[in-house]
């Protein structure tokens, strides 16, 4: 097996692998008939910078199952471009008053700041449905098996519903303020707030490139690992980081009251579980070899190491 990438280098290649995924997002939304200030909020939030770690992640698992050379990565594009929007609805909703009431995203205004709260609001919606018309042209013209494109939005659509993602919104605005909130608690929280997403970007890239049962398997289990990883991450910066480099106000987790992993377990604790986590998801990447292989190993502990 060859050597793992350097964290540097993961860098590069995750911002690499971003610039293809703004390629796309840069117009997907100018062929429907949208109002023109609802178009212009959906777009200040998706256009305002970001990772992309989750369309990144349905790639990259479509490129480890199906191979590079297929060309099945350009095919789904429109399926991982519609887990970014679906996660920038998110931090549009989280921002708003409502929720967290930050005032800052991505070192910019959040959108119901730039806007209003209304906008903000359709915003996000219009996100999120919009998300769901981009997921299934994969099956346009036979791109996508129309069944695997099936599968793969159905299980977005639980990961981003009620018993994911919103679910786990829910529970985290039940917590704040909470006392006794248990460790148990916690991480069932952010395994349905944070991890779900992630984990369906991992789960549909497999479904998506035709992948074995077994497959499937492994890239669910890396990304809850990746994701539990990724949030304990979160929460360490929040104490540790700037405004400034972060994008968005440190500390707000204390000063909203939020149990966070630093808050119940403490910072070498945090560390070491986040770590560990890392580890477990390159655990389940045994199986595979090659570029898509190292690359994600890597992903799994610059998640880890990041700083913003």
């Amino acid at each position: 097996m060859s050597e793992a990438p350097t964290s540097v280098n993961v860098k590069a290649a995750l911002a690499r692998r971003a610039a293809e995924i703004e390629a796309y997002l840069a117009d997907c939304l100018h062929d429907r008939d949208i109002p023109e200030r609802l178009l212009a909020s959906m777009e200040y939030s998706l256009h305002a910078g970001g990772k992309r770690l989750r369309p990144v992640l349905v790639l990259s698992f479509v490129r480890l199952i199906a191979g590079a050379g297929t060309g099945l990565g350009k095919r789904v594009l429109p399926f991982a471009g519609a887990l970014e929007l679906i996660h920038t609805y998110s931090l549009i909703h989280d921002d708003l008053p409502a929720m967290d009431d930050d005032d800052l995203r991505r070192g910019k205004p959040s959108n119901h700041k730039k806007f209003d709260e209304a906008t903000a609001i359709l915003a996000g919606d219009g996100l999120l449905t919009e998300a769901f018309t981009l997921m299934l042209t994969c099956m346009d013209d036979g791109a996508v098996p129309a069944e695997r494109v099936a599968r793969a939005a159905q299980a977005v659509a639980v990961a981003a519903g009620a018993g994911g993602m919103v679910g786990g919104q829910a529970l985290d605005m039940e917590f704040t303020a909470k006392d006794g909130v248990s460790f148990e608690e916690l991480r069932g929280m952010h395994a349905m707030k944070t991890g779900a997403l992630i984990t369906v970007a991992c789960v549909a890239g497999a479904v998506l490139a035709g992948a074995k049962l077994c497959q499937v398997r492994h890239a669910r289990e890396f990304g809850r690992a990746v994701g539990q990883a990724f949030q304990i991450a979160d929460d360490i910066l929040d104490v540790t980081g700037d405004t400034a480099t972060l994008g968005k106000p440190a500390g707000s987790d204390e000063r909203q009251g939020k149990t966070t992993y630093p808050s119940l377990l403490g910072l070498d604790e945090s560390r070491r579980l986040a770590n560990e986590c890392s580890a477990a998801a390159i655990a389940h990447l045994e199986s595979f070899t090659g570029e898509e292989a190292d690359f994600l190993r890597a992903l799994a502990r610059y998640i880890v190491e990041r700083v913003n």
